[in-house]
């Protein structure tokens, strides 16, 4: 069975969206977007508010409420029942994000189990046949196929395969002749989710 690596952040959560509508809420200023290309959505904020930004990040609360990607949900769920699937976060940089985090995807995300999820610091210790990222400092090290999520932070970046939305996900992950395995619920004797 093939194992796909799913990131977290700006891949099922908007993570970046709700720090835009929490920041517009409470001071009233516009985001630049434009800004952030080169690796770092920090960059769109205005300078002088960056430690309000990172205080914010590493503050209990703020991954617990994020906002679901479209179109994630049904897309891995089916992909759930295709593929051996393990949810990679780099938590660790934010301690306060982990049980957030695993709240968040145990709530939005009740057909993975707790041991798909895997909230870790660095990403260079996972191996599989697919990963789907929005980091290409998490993308560079792997050895598989990668597929670069994209977001405002890494629209300049080129050499990798894209994926815009989860509905493009599905058309490839989903399409038929796609998966070189059989599906572990066509193999007898076996079910999906069982790790």
């Amino acid at each position: 069975m093939e194992r796909v690596i799913v990131d977290m952040d700006e891949v099922m959560a908007d993570t970046m969206g709700a720090m835009i509508n929490w920041y517009q809420k409470e001071y009233g200023l516009e985001v630049d977007s434009n800004k952030m290309a080169g690796g770092s959505w920090m960059k769109g904020f205005p300078e002088e508010h960056y430690p309000i930004v990172k205080a914010r990040l590493h503050g209990p609360g703020f991954f617990r409420n994020l906002p679901v990607m479209k179109d994630c949900v049904q897309v891995l769920e089916e992909m759930n029942r295709r593929y051996e699937i393990f949810i990679v976060s780099a938590a660790t940089e934010f301690p306060n994000s982990l049980k957030d985090k695993l709240d968040w995807l145990l709530e939005h995300f009740p057909f993975f189990n707790w041991r798909q999820l895997v909230l870790c610091g660095d990403k260079r210790m996972v191996s599989g046949d697919y990963m789907i990222d929005d980091h290409v400092r998490n993308l560079r090290h792997f050895n598989g196929k990668k597929y670069l999520y994209t977001c405002a932070h890494n629209l300049e970046e080129t050499g990798y395969d894209r994926i815009n939305n989860w509905k493009e996900a599905g058309e490839i992950f989903l399409s038929p002749g796609f998966l070189s395995q059989p599906s572990i619920e066509s193999l007898p004797g076996t079910k999906s989710n069982s790790l």
